[in-house]
């Protein structure tokens, strides 16, 4: 289903508290995504990426400029959007799962609040289930699970829905480091089977470029997209027969080394100007 979300020239501006001066945290920010895109965010601390997703997401709204999205059931039609909405699947850090409920249940729990049937919504979920690597986790509560196994229960239950993209807010940085390049992986696994567009955000440089068909890296408050880098690594990776697939040879490539350096001279040279 072709897909396309437009961020046209949004700025945002938080009111100030108390008396203080307000806060311009995005100012001119224009952004194209098209069906497959993965798009990763990257900039110093405060920098508007998570305000940017959360535009995206319907959990705040532009000061000025528009978010659209488009689907093929709009009949093409373009459509601001003006709050949540199962067009969008969220992915948070923490994994927000419900502890009082089992792996299928978390799962399912979004097809339940739109009223289908339960037979329907478990098999819906299972197939995503099995996506992840968790068919035979279905009747496990959340308590019983890894960390990992557990982002992997929110990836699926964002999936379940059918949204247009996904929305991953640093959703690998709990994680240890074996267990994050694993689950980097699976969620490229996770793109190439669905054909989502994925909006990322992370503050590892290496994951970024590991993941990203584009890369977007954000200035210091008010947040601007200043560098733009399309890449390849990741279809690199899946392009190898999955039992030779290497992330840690992707990511020892000469020219993987030399694009890495290159953005963490962008970010530490913001930090730097933030800090002078």
């Amino acid at each position: 289903m072709a897909s396309q979300l437009s961020v046209r020239d949004v700025s945002l501006v938080f009111p100030g508290q108390q008396g203080s001066a307000p806060v311009q945290a995005l100012s001119d920010i224009k952004l194209e995504m098209h069906e497959g895109d993965f798009v990763v965010a990257l900039g110093a601390s405060g920098c508007g990426k998570t305000t940017l997703l959360n535009l995206m997401a319907g959990f705040l709204s532009p000061t000025s400029g528009q978010v659209m999205i488009k689907r093929d059931i709009w009949n093409g039609e373009e459509r601001p959007i003006q709050g949540p909405g199962a067009d969008r699947g969220v992915v948070f850090q923490k994994h927000a799962l419900l502890p009082w409920m089992n792996v299928m249940e978390n799962t399912a729990f979004g097809l339940k609040l739109a009223g289908i049937p339960r037979a329907e919504r478990e098999k819906n979920a299972a197939k995503f289930l099995e996506i992840v690597g968790l068919a035979d986790f279905h009747r496990h509560k959340v308590y019983q699970l890894s960390g990992g196994m557990q982002q992997r229960v929110g990836i699926a239950r964002a999936l379940t829905c059918d949204p247009a993209m996904l929305l991953m807010d640093e959703p690998l940085g709990a994680l240890d480091a074996l267990t994050r390049e694993r689950t980097q992986e699976l969620i490229l696994d996770v793109w190439s089977e669905t054909g989502k567009m994925i909006f990322f955000i992370t503050h590892s440089v290496e994951e970024a470029l590991f993941l990203a068909t584009r890369l977007i890296v954000m200035s210091p408050r008010p947040g601007r997209i200043t560098h733009e880098f399309e890449l390849d690594f990741g279809r690199k990776f899946l392009a190898e027969p999955e039992n030779k697939r290497n992330a840690r040879e992707v990511k020892s490539l000469p020219e993987f080394i030399e694009i890495r350096e290159k953005v963490l001279s962008i970010i530490h040279g913001d930090e730097e100007a933030v800090h002078a």
